[in-house]
């Protein structure tokens, strides 16, 4: 059972927005490559822009804004440069690391060779797990999610995860870490 909030009744993520640099492009990827429908077209007052929003399943909505006046993209600020499997996670305060969609567990390899045979470049398989490294080749007992990760055309890091287990008390044990925190590891 999953801990409930004392303070507000939530059902999940209503919708993600994101910004693209090409809205036709958006919907050929994530329409056509990954199947989602578009669901929601909205043109934005005084030439702003537009905003799209499109089903990613269980209630949930990725969306797109297209603003004219956007500023182009800055990889390893805005976003990872390139996928985790390679080394790349770093992303700037208050950035957007990632999209992580549930996917079946029965159904995670099938999803990884698909995503692949379109072309798209994939990380390799993570299994995330409680070792030093954080992953291990196998799933065992201690993985708590399998994951593969890919990026848009305008490079939005991407995950496709899935649990493997149930998370106890257990799971919760780590102090958190402070901005002064940061300092220290910079050797400031």
């Amino acid at each position: 059972m999953s801990p409930s909030n004392p303070k507000y009744r939530l059902g999940g993520i209503n919708h993600l927005a994101l910004v693209c640099s090409d809205m036709r492009r958006t919907i050929d990827f994530y329409s056509g490559t990954l199947g989602m429908p578009l669901i929601k077209t909205i043109e934005l007052p005084g030439n702003l822009g537009q905003h799209f929003f499109f089903d990613c399943g269980g209630g949930n909505s990725l969306a797109f804004f297209w603003l004219a006046d956007a500023p182009d993209a800055t990889p390893g600020l805005a976003a990872p440069k390139g996928l985790p499997d390679e080394g790349e996670l770093v992303s700037g305060v208050g950035s957007m690391n990632h999209v992580a969609f549930a996917v079946p567990p029965e159904l995670f390899d099938e999803y990884y060779e698909r995503v692949a045979a379109e072309g798209i470049k994939v990380s390799r398989i993570l299994n995330h797990d409680d070792s030093p490294r954080g992953v291990s080749r196998e799933v065992h007992e201690g993985t708590f999610v399998r994951s593969f990760y890919f990026q848009d055309p305008d490079g939005v890091l991407l995950e496709f995860a899935c649990w493997t287990r149930t998370f106890t008390e257990d799971d919760v044990k780590h102090e958190p870490k402070t901005a002064a925190d940061r300092n220290v590891s910079a050797g400031l």
